[in-house]
């Protein structure tokens, strides 16, 4: 991949045909002024050592030179290079509470937005510790597994809305076992949860949750947000919400159940009132962890070019000046730029080198050409670089995994993992298969196949145990294939019902039929049955119809998801 980091020094490009313009000028008017002295043949004659190309080549050298400085200044980078930084810190999970009695307005602007700033300055302060977000209310999310990418956590703070999640309520207890599990398997290092909540807790067992969290050798902190007077909860719409008795629900901040919390998580409880305060004295708890060194893997796109292109501005510099505007006396007989066929000629030569060196790509050329091409959106451009580059050299790992990107990008996701299954194959490099796994579990999970993306996920954590992404994917593929067994079996059961249904259908058919078959056969044997024993005939079918419609009616009865109390 190519690509200048200081693009704004290319447009100083324009001054090359600016000087080619200028030098046309003045060759022009150097043509005129010889012409004064007489015939321009006669005058060619009179300086037999002045060149006639020499100038012109030196020129259009140092033109070349010049182009190449300023590409050189505009710093281009082309390659992908993967260092490892060494740091030394602690981790830090924040769960932050998004339910809706974080709306509350009893501080400015909110508590929400209150919580924010405050997760902001959290995030500033941090240097060599990483850190992870996840988001609560009724249920809990990993919205950012734990990472070194600070710029990403503030990106996913801007976000956060009490929308995200459908299950209103709060559950604390849950947000801080999902933060258990969400740490890196490091020993020796000082971790952290970090609760951010106004701490109505309808759930319960939060303190236990602490606990555990505690006996893992974890601390859990609790930022309390919100006043103990407390304040109405906007509904959106101009109003406040209200409970189901129709009354104005009022949220107050429960300072007693977080430091219940804090205490038991050997943490502390710091009110938030003053977000500089609050941000000092987290500052100094977090400081009492302890810190280790951790490698933490950065991976950097580009690589600095720029020495290649000063190396040929120098040989173009070094060519210019051994070139001389006369003739050189010890080359006399060896005419270079003399007589236009012979220059047409060597031009020719020249230019028939390089269309020759040109076709002779290698697989490495066809690679830059399909990156090219895909970073443009040309993704059908791209696949058949990356096919020509695979002809030239099948054992190429790097084309394979880059054919499968442009295959994915085209939707073409059956090839695309067969791409990928290439690449890992011939790949050496441990990071790079595990990046050929992760991208064949992506392709897998978007078409609901979750038993392969688990797969696919756990080859590339054995080969990358720090990829924190294919890590909340593979947490995510397992809850999503969960769901969709859930799915099958209440299908299975609605079928079964509905078969059921059929069933008792078909049996009230019969039963039907057979009591009008017993009613014409009590027609044609009135004399062998009497009225009395009719109507309790009657009486027994209509009380067999009640009790099939009431058993069919217990049995489609679904049962109903919990419905919570208190959706704040």
């Amino acid at each position: 991949m190519f690509r200048f980091e200081d693009i704004t020094y290319l447009y100083l490009l324009a001054v090359i045909p600016v000087l080619a313009l200028l030098r046309f000028m003045l060759t022009r008017a150097q043509k005129k002024r010889l012409k004064k002295f007489g015939d321009p043949q006669l005058v060619r004659q009179l300086m037999p050592d002045v060149s006639r190309w020499r100038p012109l080549v030196k020129f259009w050298l140092l033109q070349a030179a010049l182009a190449l400085i300023i590409v050189m200044l505009a710093r281009p980078q082309f390659g992908t290079r993967i260092s490892h930084e060494k740091r030394q810190g602690i981790e830090t999970l924040i769960a932050m509470d998004i339910s809706n009695s974080m709306l509350a307005e009893d501080v400015t602007p909110s508590r929400l937005d209150r919580c924010k700033m405050m997760v902001e300055n959290l995030v500033d302060n941090f240097t060599d510790d990483k850190i992870g977000l996840i988001v609560f209310a009724g249920d809990a999310f990993i919205q950012l597994p734990i990472t070194s990418d600070y710029v990403s956590a503030k990106m996913f703070l801007s976000d956060i809305q009490p929308s995200m999640i459908t299950t209103q309520g709060t559950d604390i207890a849950l947000a801080i076992s999902k933060a258990q599990n969400s740490f890196t398997q490091e020993e020796n290092i000082g971790k952290a949860i970090i609760v951010i909540t106004d701490g109505e807790d309808h759930e319960g067992k939060a303190v236990e949750a602490a606990k555990e969290a505690k006996n893992k050798g974890m601390r859990v902190y609790v930022l309390g947000v919100g006043s103990d007077g407390g304040a109405p909860i906007p509904d959106g719409n101009g109003g406040y919400m209200k409970d189901r008795s129709g009354n104005t629900v009022m949220t107050r901040l429960n300072q007693d159940m977080c430091r219940q919390i804090a205490q038991a998580g050997g943490g502390a409880y710091i009110h938030v009132d003053n977000n500089s305060d609050a941000q000092r004295q987290l500052d100094n708890e977090l400081a009492k962890l302890a810190k280790k060194e951790t490698e933490s893997t950065v991976f950097s796109e580009y690589d600095e070019q720029f020495q290649a292109v000063c190396i040929l501005a120098l040989l173009l510099l070094i060519a210019e000046l051994c070139i001389l505007e006369c003739k050189n006396p010890l080359l006399k007989n060896v005419r270079f730029f003399k007589g236009k066929r012979r220059y047409s000629s060597a031009m020719t030569m020249l230019m028939l080198m390089t269309a020759i060196s040109a076709n002779a790509q290698n697989d490495r050329d066809y690679i830059r050409e399909g990156n090219r091409n895909f970073r443009s959106g040309k993704f059908a451009e791209a696949e058949v670089s990356y096919r020509k580059s695979m002809e030239k050299n099948p054992r190429n790992p790097q084309a394979a995994y880059n054919l499968g990107n442009a295959l994915f990008a085209q939707k073409k996701d059956s090839a695309a993992v067969v791409a990928y299954e290439s690449g890992v194959q011939l790949e050496t490099s441990a990071i790079r298969k595990s990046m050929g796994y992760h991208n064949m579990g992506v392709v897998c999970q978007s078409h609901k196949m979750y038993s392969e993306a688990i797969e696919a996920y756990k080859n590339a954590l054995r080969l990358n145990p720090k990829d924190d992404e294919a890590r909340y994917n593979l947490e995510l593929c397992k809850k999503q294939q969960k769901n969709q067994q859930n799915k099958q079996n209440q299908d299975k059961q609605d079928q079964k019902k509905d078969d059921n249904g059929k069933d008792q259908k078909k049996d009230q058919q019969k039963e039907q039929q057979k009591q009008d078959k017993d009613k014409q056969q009590q027609k044609q044997d009135k004399n062998k049955m009497s009225k009395e024993n009719a109507e309790q005939l009657l009486n027994a079918a209509i009380q067999q119809e009640k009790n099939t419609q009431k058993r069919m009616k217990d049995k489609m009865q679904q049962p109903r998801s919990r419905q919570l109390d208190k959706n704040w």
